[in-house]
């Protein structure tokens, strides 16, 4: 039987394939442009399903950039092991473009040595400069 090693990163997503955040959006016309810098996310929202697709697909550049300066670690390493299946968004307040302040329950589905676990969080978002960052988990 072969072995299987981690993967070292995801294989890329072409701006043509569909966005991992679940919006019915291709990748190049949702959360590609925010990944390569060349937009803001306008709302709480879009930066969490950016963040999402950023995991998916490896980038932790937009990772350590979208993450608020005051809760922000030095460094980040993604698990190779797990692979983000599925993003759903289950309620958000504030966040819109005329709000300092938002958060975004969701739950993100992975997987991860052929079984499927999730991610449930309702994260805060504040604006920083000017764009929406994400500062951290609230409890409960």
């Amino acid at each position: 039987m072969p072995r299987h090693s981690p993967r070292a990163r995801p294989a890329p997503v072409t701006d043509a394939a569909p966005c991992p955040c679940g919006r019915d959006a291709a990748y190049g016309d949702c959360c590609g442009p925010l990944h390569r810098g060349a937009a803001e996310a306008p709302t709480a929202e879009r930066l969490m399903r950016s963040r999402y697709s950023a995991f998916a697909v490896g980038d932790r550049d937009h990772l350590l950039r979208t993450w608020h300066p005051r809760t922000r670690p030095p460094d980040l390493t993604l698990d190779p092991r797990l692979e983000w299946v599925r993003l759903e968004v289950l309620a958000a307040t504030g966040g819109s473009p005329f709000h300092t302040e938002g958060t975004v329950s969701f739950r993100a589905v992975y997987r991860e040595k052929g079984r499927e676990g999730a991610l449930d969080e309702n994260s805060r978002f504040l604006r920083h400069d000017g764009a929406w960052a994400y500062l951290d988990a609230l409890d409960g």
